[in-house]
């Protein structure tokens, strides 16, 4: 049944439908949408309802990861046929009234008057308002007409994409979360006939969906058919045990009991709003846990990870896998638990019997580590089990813990873990269970001894950034200066935190342009004073401090000194000359170091680390390091480039290098060449800062010389160019600059000797 549309365009109305094949109608008439890709793109503008959707979340619906070099492109070609199979009259070029675009993507012009999923979603919390008022009559009918608008699945996904989209499945748990309601409320009114076959469908469609198939249990008996739902109890439970391994959750269990005694009175609490899980039935002497912190009001990004969190997961399940755990690891401010507890959310639905939160505490000085045995004691609290019965000893009271969750389904996820050992305790040993695992630290043993997936979180694509502040700042307010929000979105290094924290402070004044807040960000460059907040929790620094107050006092020193590094990467032997370390202890303060997420290992033996996090390292050198070290410390790293260079790339030179320094084997001449390459923007940068700290730039002489010894021509004319001559010309010597600077004109591939 359609409902009538209020928008007109000209006399002609059009309706939307995406609450099951996607459809578009002007005047009762459906509109031919094209091709696949084009019904595909509209599909998820629809599923997003009026919000809007970034061009790289349409790609990657498009193409699964692997577009072609024009993908962009053809985006755009498609949006433009979309829109002109909307009003055939438009202009090339024109938006039109109903697709529009702006700088956080594409969204569709939709309401309750003419989207279904927005009109089910009104009658939906009509329903939910008239029952929570006792109007159970009136909240019965609304769910039934609710009901009436879903045809399918979203948008008919399996028809149109070879994977399933977030998006498509989020709509999909909202209507399953509608119909268990409207069951829920028509078993207690004696209505179970009005919502038998949607619930029927439903179920057959989420056959893993044990709440569903609970109410369609209890539906059946209410409605004289106790045959039927015996059978399909028998079915779901084999179906269980055949393809998964586990016994039927406790809501079905008890759903099945009650069908027995023939008691399908009320099974329970109408749903919660806007959660994608909803418990049905459950006994009235136990409360499912349900512990996960609330989800963030406006998530974005992350597309790719959530993606391939699902595929891990399903594909665990499928396969058996007794226990699927995903650690997500990352540098501080990352937003590492925002993607869990999103995540945990979105994975509800799939685990009927619950969902396990804690904060580990594994990087706050304020408090210790959460022991194990103290997270396991509450977790046995939240699964009903009273302190009497809990054992004292750690082992005895894991072992009561996975002999609890035996033949459940539980998300449980661990926030904030410290290490492996803290975890390991809390990991149920029979299948069904799944478990997140959020930690500053790559939890590499997880993997090893439990075959843990490990995911690491980078920051921010630009495009998310914007995104992300879009949709907590205000597409209005971002879309009057872009200019602004792509430099606030510089000067956070797409870090999520620092761009919540922004984010905030333009929420909280108003009448501040984001222009302002650009300047602000500007003016404070190299400081993190521009991302201080109220809130310790948020507060940049504090943060970073939570991984700092870990430190040794070796590490935390040379992770002041690495702020004097100039270049993006440094190597683990430059950090040993610029901290006057032993090369042979360096490793292990590194490792301390990436251990606490300040520093990222991202290729064997070169290390990182955000701006932010050096700028909060600059401060740190400040106010602990006064200016001889820091000088003493900058000399040193200035030598071991020189004596570096000396040493890897000529080796007529007699020099040692001192105990601070480690370089390459002499004769290694393609090992030379590759270290000059990888490593030249940090020399010119080194360079550059003799010049302007006014001392002699030995280094800038000796990489010219080494590279020519070593016959790398090319190395040799880079650095004459962008090293030599400036130094040259800093010094006064004006001709041999010249000279220097053109270099490179002269030399170029050399024939082979």
């Amino acid at each position: 049944m359609d409902f009538v549309p209020v928008i007109d365009d000209g006399g002609t109305a059009l309706w939307f439908g995406v609450l099951g094949p996607v459809q578009v109608r002007r005047q009762g008439a459906e509109i031919d949408l094209g091709p696949r890709q084009q019904r595909l793109i509209l599909a998820l503008l629809l599923a997003n309802a009026g919000q809007p959707v970034g061009i790289n979340d349409i790609v990657d619906v498009l193409w699964d990861q692997r577009p072609p070099p024009s993908a962009v492109n053809v985006v755009h070609r498609y949006v433009g046929a979309i829109r002109r199979s909307f009003e055939p009259g438009l202009a090339p070029r024109s938006a039109g009234r109903w697709l529009l675009g702006d700088a956080a993507g594409y969204r569709m012009r939709v309401d309750a008057e003419n989207l279904d999923l927005l009109h089910v979603r009104r009658l939906a919390e009509q329903a939910r308002s008239d029952e929570e008022a006792g109007r159970l009559t009136e909240a019965m009918s609304a769910y039934e007409t609710a009901l009436g608008r879903w045809r399918g699945p979203c948008a008919g996904i399996s028809e149109l994409a070879t994977f399933d989209h977030l998006a498509f499945g989020v709509v999909d748990h909202e209507c399953a979360d509608l119909v268990r309601a409207a069951a829920t409320l028509a078993v207690r009114l004696d209505r179970a006939r009005s919502v038998l076959s949607v619930l029927r469908r439903m179920a057959e469609q989420r056959p893993w969906d044990e709440a569903l198939q609970a109410q369609l249990l209890l539906a059946l008996s209410a409605d004289g058919k106790r045959a039927e739902a015996i059978t399909l109890y028998q079915n779901v439970r084999g179906r269980l045990a055949d393809e998964l391994g586990v016994d039927p959750g406790e809501e079905l269990r008890e759903a099945f009991q009650r069908v027995l005694r023939q008691d399908s009175a009320e099974p329970g609490p109408s749903p919660v709003p806007g959660r994608l899980r909803i418990a049905g039935v459950r006994a009235t002497h136990r409360v499912l846990p349900a512990q996960l912190p609330a989800d963030l009001p406006h998530f974005t990004g992350r597309d790719e990870a959530r993606h391939r969190t699902l595929s891990v997961v399903n594909g665990q399940v499928l396969a058996r896998v007794s226990m699927p755990v995903l650690a997500i690891d990352g540098i501080p401010g990352i937003g590492k638990t925002s993607l869990a507890i999103h995540l945990s959310h979105q994975l509800a639905d799939a685990h009927p019997d619950g969902q396990l939160y804690v904060d580990l505490r594994g990087f706050d000085p304020g408090r210790v580590a959460l022991p194990p045995a103290e997270a396991l004691h509450l977790f046995l609290n939240a699964l009903g089990v009273p302190d009497a019965e809990i054992p004292a000893n750690l082992d005895a009271r894991s072992g009561l813990y996975r002999s609890v969750l035996a033949g459940r389904r539980i998300l449980i996820l661990l926030d904030n873990a410290h290490d492996v050992e803290q975890v390991r305790p809390l990991l149920p040993g029979a299948p069904g269970c799944l478990v997140l695992v959020t930690s500053r630290r790559r939890l590499t043993g997880l993997a090893t001894a439990h075959g843990a997936r490990l995911m690491t979180l980078d920051v921010l694509s630009a495009d998310e950034a914007r995104a992300f502040l879009i949709a907590r700042v205000g597409a209005a307010r971002t879309a009057d200066d872009p200019r602004a929000l792509d430099e606030i979105v510089e000067r956070c290094g797409r870090l999520p935190l620092a761009l919540a924290v922004v984010a905030a402070r333009a929420l909280t004044h108003p009448d501040l342009r984001l222009t302002d807040v650009a300047r602000e960000l500007r003016e404070t460059r190299g400081s993190l004073d521009g991302f201080s907040g109220d809130d310790v929790s948020s507060d940049i620094r504090t943060v970073f401090s939570w991984s700092y107050q870990r430190l040794g006092v070796r590490a935390a020193r040379t992770f002041r000194l690495l702020s004097l590094h100039p270049g993006a990467d440094v190597t683990l032997s430059a950090m040993a000359g610029l901290a006057g370390e032993p090369p042979a202890e360096m490793r292990a303060l590194a490792g301390e170091l990436v251990r606490t997420g300040l520093i990222t290992e991202y290729r064997p033996g070169r290390f990182s680390t955000h701006d932010l996090i050096r700028a909060y390292a600059q401060e740190l050198m400040r106010s602990h390091d006064d200016e001889p070290d820091r000088d003493r410390a900058t000399r040193r790293l200035v030598q071991h480039h020189q004596l570096a260079a000396d040493r890897l790339l000529d080796p007529t030179t007699p020099r040692e290098p001192p105990p601070t320094v480690v370089a390459p084997a002499r004769n290694a001449a393609d090992e030379a060449v590759a270290w000059l390459t990888a490593d030249r923007e940090v020399l010119t940068a080194t360079v550059h800062r003799e010049i302007d700290e006014g001392r002699p730039a030995t280094t800038a002489r000796a990489c010219p010389r080494a590279a020519s010894a070593a016959r790398d021509h090319p190395g040799r004319a880079h650095g004459s160019r962008s090293t030599l001559g400036p130094v040259t010309f800093a010094q006064g010597n004006h001709p041999d600059s010249v000279a220097r600077l053109r270099v490179p004109r002269r030399y170029g591939p050399q024939p082979p000797r």
